[in-house]
């Protein structure tokens, strides 16, 4: 007991209708019977909390656990063939028409690249059949602008090639998945 808490009981008158007995653990503190008691009942209900506190960890202690058995949940069901089969056909109806009008865009888009490459084909004919003219300082200039714009086209058939070559394997994936 502290030294301010026995001042106070010596302070003190006991509210109590006993007179205060020795408390024998502290020889200076008196200490009422009925203070006892009421020091044993608070303790008595010290004993009884913590007692629940324990019986309630030792029942919610699995509940994350649980909770989580409990969440995933799992069903199986069994369908017949003809069921599968109604889906299936379903389905393929769903996604037929937006198959085919893919299929026709990638078709057009490769007939507009078959036909820039073919213009682009021409260009470059058309400058390789050209005769380079070294007349002057002025024609270098013209011989080096012309030698870097068939550089270009050159570059840009290329890529036109490349992309033709992508667009016609993109269009055999989307028939052989058509079918």
């Amino acid at each position: 007991m502290s030294r301010l808490s026995r001042a106070n009981l010596k302070a003190r008158e006991s509210v109590f209708a006993r007179g205060p007995d020795l408390y024998r653990g502290d020889i200076q503190a008196a200490c009422p019977p009925d203070l006892e008691e009421c020091v044993m009942a608070l303790e008595e209900c010290c004993e009884e909390a913590h007692e629940v506190q324990q019986l309630l960890r030792n029942g919610t202690r699995d509940l994350p656990r649980m909770s989580r058995v409990l969440q995933s949940e799992r069903v199986f069901a069994l369908v017949n063939d003809s069921t599968i089969k109604q889906y299936q056909s379903s389905i393929s109806d769903e996604l037929e028409p937006a198959i085919t009008e893919l299929i026709e865009r990638a078709e057009a888009g490769l007939k507009v690249l078959q036909k820039k490459q073919s213009q682009l084909q021409a260009k470059v004919e058309a400058a390789q059949a050209r005769p380079l003219r070294p007349t002057g300082g002025t024609t270098m200039a013209a011989q080096k602008l012309e030698q870097r714009r068939l550089h270009m086209l050159t570059k840009q058939r290329e890529q036109l090639e490349s992309e033709l070559e992508a667009l016609q394997d993109e269009v055999a994936d989307l028939e052989s998945s058509r079918r």
